[in-house]
């Protein structure tokens, strides 16, 4: 029997950290037993709770097979906020009560006809009893091999429509249902191509947001703020300025209990396709004509586009890929890749990519873009570095010895997100020199409030409709269309090889001479 919820005003009051309250509606999350939901998903929405930005006519379906009942559920998940988010849970515990008489639990396979039809009966009960408009939001937090059986399920059950309006009892039209979908989206082209087939048969492109949780950083979100409401940087965003540009992506984790996901994926797949392509669109993209979110994903799609396919010729001259061997992390031991549980001895998968890169219209001609992205490096770090030209070497050039360097201007994701910017100065002293100082700008301290997770601007994102922050069906194909040949090529080349590097440092050999063969003493900007 379906619990009955106390009726409250329909929206909350304006928060500062919203520009319009978040709407009622009802959160279905698919997979709710999972580590994505105990980690990130229900945590950020206690937090946004806690804040008190949520509607009073909120409620969180968790779907799953594991027996749960709703009293059950709620005490896991207490468990894991306590576990996972200690922070937020010391911050808000006292909220907990209210939270909790938000969550329900309901059991069934995904493959269940009667479970998505009781779904239906348990969300049409809450939107009439409590006044949720007929608002749904589904969230897909749940392998991949899952996603085409619960898109055919919604659409058999009809879910894929607005729930019923209180007042009239039939379908709200001024109501929504939209889907979350989460990376991996696809594994090459053709998978992507076939999975947005699958969904758009079932959803209008409005209503699928396809995440990628790195775009909820506040760091990635001020790339755009940075860039085109600065006017001292905009002027010297191009090719008559900028050296080359570098995106780092670096972990000190290895595969952990992902083996069997990561040695089919490789990292190529699973942080370059995503996570360092759309950081690179945001630093190459144009000005977008506005801040609607088909203005700002048109001009991404722009920079996908006019990225220059690597012909197979030059894969072993623009591509390295890699695996950690041996070696220290925090000074302690580690084992290589192929040793690692559920990894396959003589796997030939990379947990290092190198990439240099071209975007071919006029800004950015002849300026190299270098990604690199791995596992088992120094430290944990997402940054771009923008290094700019070389001064004439006039009145400097032989002070070159004592530390003139190029201006870097590096853009931190994480941890410590902020803004930094490497300059000449001369140090106190009689002698005229040059050495190389920092202005640094860090989010948490300047702005004396704290980072928070990605996955809270996302949830309230998507629940408002603002698309912007999501990736639209062209901008994954395009993606996956530079990336899948560079996949094929690998495969197919028997003289590519798949480089050694040890545990803790920052990767192969031939990722340094990737740089340094473009121009001699370019070199990656390691913290």
């Amino acid at each position: 029997m379906t619990q009955v919820i106390q009726s409250y005003p329909l929206h909350p009051p304006a928060h500062p950290a919203t520009e319009k309250p978040l709407p009622p509606c009802n959160i279905i999350i698919f997979g709710a037993t999972g580590d994505l939901t105990h980690r990130k998903l229900m945590p950020a929405l206690f937090a946004i709770h806690g804040q008190g930005l949520l509607s009073d006519q909120m409620h969180i379906i968790g779907f799953a097979r594991r027996e749960f009942t709703d009293h059950s559920y709620r005490e896991e998940i207490k468990e894991s906020i306590q576990t996972f988010a200690p922070e937020i849970w010391k911050e808000y515990e006292s909220d907990w009560p209210k939270f909790s008489d938000r969550i329900f639990f309901h059991r069934s396979e995904f493959d269940s006809a009667h479970g998505y039809t009781w779904l239906k009966k348990r969300l049409d009960d809450l939107d009439l009893c409590s006044a949720t408009c007929g608002n749904r939001l589904f969230y897909l937090a749940t392998p991949p091999s899952n996603t085409s059986e619960i898109v055919k399920q919604l659409s058999a059950a009809g879910l894929n429509n607005p729930g019923p309006d209180r007042a009239t009892k039939k379908m709200n039209p001024n109501a929504f249902a939209r889907i979350i979908v989460e990376k991996p989206f696809g594994s090459d082209l053709a998978s992507a191509q076939a999975l947005n087939v699958e969904l758009k048969a079932v959803f209008n492109e409005h209503q699928i947001y396809r995440i990628d949780h790195y775009l909820g950083k506040e760091t990635v979100q001020n790339i755009f703020v940075f860039r085109f409401a600065n006017a001292i940087f905009e002027p010297i965003w191009n090719q008559k300025y900028v050296d080359n540009i570098q995106v780092t992506v670096a972990e000190t984790v290895g595969v952990e209990n992902r083996a069997g996901y990561f040695d089919h994926a490789g990292e190529l797949r699973d942080m370059v396709q995503s996570h360092a392509l759309q950081l690179l669109t945001l630093v190459a993209m144009e000005p977008p004509i506005s801040l609607d979110a088909n203005a700002i994903r048109d001009e991404k799609v722009k920079v996908l586009k006019s990225l220059r396919p690597i012909a197979d010729y030059e894969i072993e001259q623009f591509t390295v890929r890699a695996q950690y061997d041996t070696g220290m992390i925090e000074s302690k031991p580690v084992p290589a890749y192929h040793t690692e549980k559920g990894v396959a001895p003589d796997s030939s998968t990379e947990t290092y990519v190198a990439l240099k890169m071209e975007v071919q219209n006029w800004r950015w001609a002849g300026v190299p873009f270098y990604i690199r992205a791995g596992k088992r490096l120094p430290k944990r770090a997402t940054e771009i570095n923008i290094q700019f030209k070389n001064i004439p070497g006039i009145l400097f050039a032989h002070m070159a010895s004592s530390g003139v360097e190029p201006n870097v201007l590096t853009i931190r994701i994480q941890p410590d997100e902020g803004i930094s910017i490497r300059l000449g100065a001369k140090p106190p002293g009689p002698r005229m020199k040059v050495e190389s100082v920092e202005l640094d700008m860090t989010y948490g301290t300047t702005f004396g409030s704290q980072i928070h997770d990605a996955y809270e601007r996302l949830l309230m994102d998507a629940m408002l409709g603002e698309a912007a922050l999501f990736t639209r069906d062209d901008e994954v194909e395009a993606e996956w269309a530079y990336i899948s040949p560079i996949i094929k090529a690998w495969g197919e080349s028997e003289t590519m090889p798949v480089h050694k590097y040890s545990a803790g440092t920052w990767g192969p050999d031939a990722s340094v001479v990737l740089l340094d063969r473009d121009s001699p003493g370019r070199r990656w900007w390691d913290r």
